[in-house]
């Protein structure tokens, strides 16, 4: 991570606090030569003033230029007492960026130049001891370490926050990958339950609409298998989005999903609504597993949805095959219809897809093609998992 992406914009406050501890430390540095500047080397009263408010007024810029505000600070403070807090501040902020190519020269010069201030020294401070240089020394080196660990804690502060931001995007991918997820579901789910009721309805209206011929029994059945129909349909619809809801309100629980076990009535409820259906079954269902039994429902149910709006009136052959760890195979055929249809459904195009999608989940396989002989054949072959 480079300095720049660690280091905070400094508010007011902050800018205040760090001018008034810049200005207590040069008043400190200062107040011992101030009366004796001003009494005997009054030039050199003014020369310490102007290098300590020029000092001052370029720490504005340790950020932007850091080496050259930290030495030009430093040699100044050879001269200039009251540049001291200025040179201090824009060291401790060199040390902040944690480069040891910086650090390592410019801390050099400026202990070099604390000691070298020593030989500028008004009569006022007496002679300088070997120990009042370690002090010197030690004190720019602790200067430099207290740098080195603002910058450490700034560089880990900024590493948590990048962290935070990276976790809180990568929350709302899964967040939106979820809800795409489940939005796709639920399509195919209401694709799945709603065609197959649909289609049937639109068989016997088409039925009412162009046979001429029927009884008044006959239209009196037809009709009524309509209102079912629906009804079941707006039903199945209403627990589909009843997911939707934030807040289920009055919607009924979910009811258990149709299974392998369900397969025998799907195919009794589509001859009882007039549908030509060879169907035989060569497979134990019951001991399908569940996950597979949904999927293998599904698969029926849009193999017979699909002739039933493509090739209604035509005979429509229906065979599971299967055994457990071999696999269980789903066969649906029908002929093409002959000569255009009276009344044709809009296509969606999601049927076969979604069902290609839902047969991928379960690990299984499916085609759809016509033969040499004029037939449509879906087929759908699943894991079974002993």
């Amino acid at each position: 991570m480079q300095p720049e992406d660690y280091q905070p914009p400094l508010t007011w406050r902050s800018h205040l606090w760090r001018l008034a501890l810049v200005l207590a430390i040069s008043g400190v540095a200062w107040g011992t030569d101030i009366g004796y500047q001003w009494e005997h080397v009054r030039w050199w009263f003014f020369l310490d003033l102007v290098l300590g408010i020029a000092s001052l007024v370029a720490v504005h810029w340790r950020r932007s230029y850091p080496v050259a505000v930290a030495v030009g600070t430093n040699v100044a403070s050879l001269v200039s007492a009251s540049a001291a807090g200025p040179s201090m501040l824009a060291l401790v902020s060199l040390a902040t960026r944690r480069r040891w190519r910086e650090i390592v020269p410019v801390g050099f010069v400026a202990v070099l130049c604390a000691m070298g201030s020593q030989l500028w020294t008004t009569p006022n401070r007496g002679e300088t001891s070997a120990v009042d240089y370690v002090v010197i020394a030690v004190t720019m080196l602790l200067m430099i370490a207290w740098g080195l660990y603002i910058g450490s804690r700034r560089e880990l502060l900024a590493s948590w926050r990048s962290r935070a931001k990276l976790a809180e995007a990568e929350q709302e991918a899964r967040v939106q990958h979820a809800k795409a997820a489940e939005r796709g579901r639920i399509a195919r789910e209401m694709h799945d339950v709603l065609a197959h009721r649909i289609s049937t309805v639109h068989m016997y209206a088409g039925a009412l609409a162009f046979r001429e011929d029927l009884s008044a029994e006959q239209v009196h059945d037809a009709a009524r298998t309509i209102e079912e129909m629906s009804a079941t349909a707006l039903t199945e619809l209403r627990e589909v989005l009843g997911v939707l809801r934030d807040d289920p309100g009055d919607a009924a629980p979910e009811r258990p999903q149709a299974g392998a076990g369900d397969v025998d009535c799907l195919v009794e409820e589509s001859r009882d609504y007039g549908m030509n259906l060879d169907y035989s079954c060569d497979a134990d269902l019951t001991t399908l597993p569940e996950g597979a039994g949904r999927t293998l429902y599904r698969c029926v149910q849009e193999g017979l949805t699909n002739a039933r709006k493509h090739a209604p009136a035509t005979a429509v052959v229906l065979r599971i095959t299967g055994t457990p760890g071999q696999g269980v195979e789903l066969s649906v055929s029908n002929p093409l219809p002959i000569g255009e249809p009276r009344s044709v459904l809009p296509e969606s195009g999601f049927g076969l897809v979604g069902l290609a999608e839902r047969v991928e989940l379960a690990g299984g396989r499916q085609s759809a093609h016509l033969t040499a002989d004029e037939r449509f054949v879906l087929r759908v072959w699943l894991p079974w998992h002993v």
